[in-house]
C-alpha cells in the first residue's frame, strides 16, 4: 500500500479524498499528521496554489504528496471568489460566513443569472523536486441556491445547486455526491495516472 500525504488542514477534503482512494490501495495521510504547517496561498490560479502546497508537503514530510485547490465560480461576480474562495469572508472565516457574504452579494440576481461551477486541480509530486507534477482539473456546473439546504458536505455544499436532480450539493448522497464532483472528475483523471 502506498502513502501519501495530503497537502491540506481542511477534514471535509481528507475525508473525501480518503474515501475516493481507499479502494484503490492508496493510503491518504494529511500533513497535520507531521505537524505541516499551512503555507501562504501566494498564487493567483488553482494550479499555482496547489502546486505550492503539493511542493511544501512533499519537502517536510518526505513522502509524495497531493495537493488540491478549488473554489467556487460565480458567474454573476465575474468569477468571484475563485482563488479566495475558503477565505471570502476573511483570513480564519468558517464557512457560514463565506456562504453568508455570496448569499449578500448576488441578493439581487435573478435565478436565471445564479449560474456558477466548482473547480478542483489535484496536483500529484512524487518529490519537492518533481519537475513534472501530475496535473487534473476537474469542473462541477450549477447554480448559487437563495438559501441553504442540507446538512452534508462542506463549504459552498449548502447552497450549489443541482437542477436535474433538484437536490443541493448538501443534499446529496456521498458516492453520488463524488460521481459528479469537481473534486471526483479530478480524482478519475489522477487514478489513471496511478
Amino acid at each position: 500500500m502506498s502513502t501519501i500525504v495530503l497537502a491540506t488542514g481542511n477534514q471535509g477534503k481528507v475525508k473525501e479524498l480518503t474515501h475516493l482512494l481507499s479502494a484503490h490501495n492508496i493510503t491518504i495521510v494529511p500533513q497535520s499528521d507531521f505537524h505541516v504547517p499551512d503555507v501562504p496561498e501566494t498564487g493567483t490560479t488553482f494550479v499555482e496554489n496547489a502546486i505550492i502546497k503539493a511542493r511544501h508537503a512533499a519537502k517536510l514530510t518526505g513522502l509524495p504528496a497531493i495537493a488540491d485547490d478549488s473554489g467556487l465560480e460565480v458567474d454573476a461576480l465575474n468569477g468571484e471568489p475563485g482563488v479566495y474562495s475558503a477565505r471570502y469572508a476573511g483570513d480564519n472565516t468558517t464557512d457560514e460566513k463565506n456562504n453568508a457574504k455570496l448569499l449578500k452579494e448576488l441578493i439581487d440576481i435573478t435565478d436565471d443569472k445564479r449560474t456558477a461551477r466548482f473547480h478542483c486541480v489535484l496536483v500529484y509530486m512524487r518529490h519537492e523536486n518533481d519537475p513534472t507534477p501530475i496535473i487534473c482539473h476537474g469542473v462541477w456546473e450549477g447554480s448559487i441556491l437563495k438559501a441553504p439546504r442540507g446538512e452534508q458536505g462542506f463549504g459552498y455544499d449548502p447552497l450549489f445547486w443541482q437542477e436535474a436532480l433538484q437536490l443541493s450539493s448538501a443534499e446529496l448522497d456521498r458516492d453520488i455526491k463524488n460521481s459528479l464532483s469537481h473534486r471526483g472528475k479530478a480524482l478519475a483523471e489522477l487514478v489513471k495516472h496511478f
